[in-house]
């Protein structure tokens, strides 16, 4: 019954009135007024699951805003297994502080998620953004407690059109590029609620 139960409650069309203060919470402002409105900002310590429909449609620029006003703190951001070399000059357009920027090189799914998840509790980074691979439902809970511990916002990048899905993962969004932008689909929220996708206009040279 229990088990039923969860399940259940993991949908997003699902609202829990003591989600919604959780929601409200230490939000960091995404720089999109149309993403806010929606999300509440994206969450300071709590675990985001960013789902790109297809291979370089840009999926880091709509965090570019967000890490530039993060790199203004004295805490680090971490890069863990990027796929692709990062490509320094838009960051720093973007206004993101390089100085502040770690890349972990890390050489095994494993070893992503192990040092995800300790950068995560370590507190010494704002933001922690990994791409792990698969991960399983008990990998996502520790992550998600270690962001807690660490007051980290965690974002792991998931394969490319990785289906939907019942997850233990507070907040999942699917993006795709549209029409000189991106276009942003909040599966999953903490306080519930389906939203229609969200447009978020981009030029070509802010696209990452």
């Amino acid at each position: 019954m229990s088990s039923a139960l969860d399940l259940l409650l993991q949908n997003a069309a699902i609202w829990r009135g003591s989600e919604s203060s959780r929601a409200a919470a230490s939000a960091i402002p995404s720089g999109f007024t149309a993403l806010d409105e929606k999300l509440g900002g994206w969450p300071q310590a709590a675990l985001v699951e960013l789902i790109p429909q297809r291979e370089g449609v840009g999926e880091l620029s709509i965090l570019l805003p967000a890490l530039s006003r993060l790199s203004a703190e004295e805490r680090w951001i971490a890069f863990v297994s990027p796929p692709y070399i990062l490509y320094a000059p838009a960051l720093a357009a973007a206004g993101v502080d390089l100085a502040k920027v770690v890349v972990v090189r890390a050489r095994s799914s494993a070893d992503t998620l192990w040092s995800m998840e300790q950068s995560l509790r370590s507190g010494a980074c704002s933001a922690v953004l990994a791409w792990p691979g698969f991960v399983t439902e008990r990998a996502i809970r520790r992550l998600q407690l270690a962001a807690e511990t660490g007051r980290t916002l965690g974002i792991f990048l998931a394969a490319c059109g990785t289906p939907a899905r019942t997850s233990p993962v507070p907040y999942r969004l699917r993006v795709d590029s549209r029409f000189e932008g991106m276009q942003v689909e909040i599966l999953k929220r903490r306080g519930g609620g389906i939203t229609a996708p969200v447009h978020l206009p981009l030029n070509s040279a802010g696209k990452i």
